[in-house]
């Protein structure tokens, strides 16, 4: 089967229909979101009702920090995304709310374990960006592949027999051989707001009959999010970061 995964979407319309139709290109059989639908970006509303529709035709989805802080629980975010939070919650319905808060922090499916941040405490929010940071993950699961997102910032690690974790080097769009005698954890790029550098939405593809990961990049028009971004009064850092990639 073809996997289909995205993670924070941020409440970018333009981002997610996008990769939607990337994702229908290359015959994904199922889609996985791994959390943060909404949060910094204009169409939370917009966001939550495609994933429901999603949902309904056989997606997997988790709960991310934004999703959280949206339906109303407490949060430790910087000044920055509480800001935006915070204007997110006046947009969102009661069943939209809803919606959000009952999401699980995790999915499995066969040997692939999938989650927002770290495996080891998904609750946490903790933020997996190098092979130390991965560590606590492999130890925690079985799992022999492990899809989070949270950092925008895509990622690569595997554990050898011993557990001795390594960040592995990849190239967007070249196929990754998942060999079995490694696990895999793997940090998705950000589809509403990447901050590689890149200003493109980024997701992945699992191919688990090739047992091959592709991680994907896939334009879309970033001046019209920003400039809804600037038309909502959401600050004007977070319509820059969608425009450097940053």
């Amino acid at each position: 089967m073809k996997f289909a995964i995205l993670t924070d979407i941020h409440a970018n319309r333009e981002a997610f229909q996008a990769v939607l139709d990337d994702v229908k290109a290359h015959r994904a059989d199922q889609i996985v979101l791994l959390g943060d639908l909404v949060g910094y970006g204009p169409d939370p509303e917009w966001c939550c009702d495609m994933a429901g529709q999603l949902l309904s035709k056989g997606a997997l989805c988790v709960q991310g920090n934004h999703d959280a802080a949206a339906a109303g629980a407490p949060d430790e975010m910087r000044a920055l995304a509480r800001r935006a939070i915070e204007w997110t919650r006046t947009r969102l319905s009661e069943t939209q709310r809803r919606f959000l808060a009952d999401l699980p922090l995790t999915a499995t499916v066969e040997d692939m374990l999938f989650v927002h941040a770290s495996a080891n405490d998904p609750g946490a929010w903790s933020y997996v960006t190098s092979d130390t940071r991965a560590t606590p993950s492999f130890r925690a699961t079985t799992a022999r592949l492990i899809f989070c997102g949270h950092t925008h910032v895509p990622m690569l690690a595997s554990a050898d027999i011993g557990g001795v974790v390594r960040e592995q080097a990849f190239r967007p769009d070249l196929a990754i051989p998942l060999l079995r005698s490694r696990r895999w954890l793997a940090v998705i790029g950000a589809v509403g707001q990447p901050r590689d550098g890149v200003p493109q939405a980024g997701w992945a593809m699992v191919d688990t009959t090739k047992n091959e990961l592709n991680f994907r990049r896939t334009p879309y028009d970033t001046q019209r999010t920003a400039d809804k971004m600037r038309a909502a009064g959401l600050p004007e850092e977070l319509a820059l970061r969608l425009l450097k990639g940053k």
